[in-house]
């Protein structure tokens, strides 16, 4: 089989939950961000992020999404809402919350999540551990979302989509496991 240095960091991302107390640097945040820039798109580059570095403010956002977590009809969600000890951005020091443009007439979600996951590669290639959260997008629909997308500096017309968070790694990723058998089809 055919290998890589891209194809082995494809195989060896892992979603981390645990996180250094240590800021990524500024190098290390504008490279990701500018692997998200170069993700595919359907044209026009409908999106916009939104990187947030202040503890404060990655507080407020947790509890926001819990609050809003707490008023779903999904029992797992609330169950979340409802833990005190739930930290939805797994204490890390960095997120990227990924917006599309809900006026273009493009497939955004689908841009938005190439994206995203440019983002995550791009962290892995550099030593850095992350993970896709969709939880923390639940704070843009409680009572505090409009106030939050104005000071998180939201375009008008964006919605944010996907976000992800970056650190340092408290361990080492777990191996990936084997992949479920017949997932693929070649018709040739």
């Amino acid at each position: 089989m055919l290998d890589n240095e891209t194809l082995r960091i494809i195989k060896q991302r892992r979603s981390t939950r645990s996180f250094k107390d240590e800021q990524i640097t500024e190098e290390e945040l504008q490279a990701i961000l500018e692997a998200g820039l170069y993700a595919p798109n359907a044209g026009g580059q409908a999106w916009h992020f939104t990187a947030i570095q202040n503890r404060g403010l990655l507080d407020r956002l947790n509890l926001a999404a819990k609050q809003a977590a707490r008023q779903m009809d999904i029992e797992q969600l609330r169950a979340l809402g409802n833990d005190e000890g739930f930290d939805c951005l797994y204490g890390a020091p960095a997120l990227i919350i990924v917006s599309g443009n809900e006026r273009s007439p493009v497939p955004l979600e689908a841009d938005c999540a190439a994206a995203t996951q440019n983002m995550l590669l791009a962290a892995e290639s550099l030593g850095l551990g992350s993970c896709w959260i969709f939880f923390v997008t639940l704070a843009f629909y409680s009572p505090q979302g409009n106030a939050l997308r104005k000071e998180l500096q939201i375009p008008e017309g964006y919605k944010p989509f996907y976000a992800a968070v970056f650190g340092y790694r408290q361990e080492a990723p777990a191996s990936a496991p084997d992949r479920k058998p017949n997932l693929i089809t070649c018709i040739k």
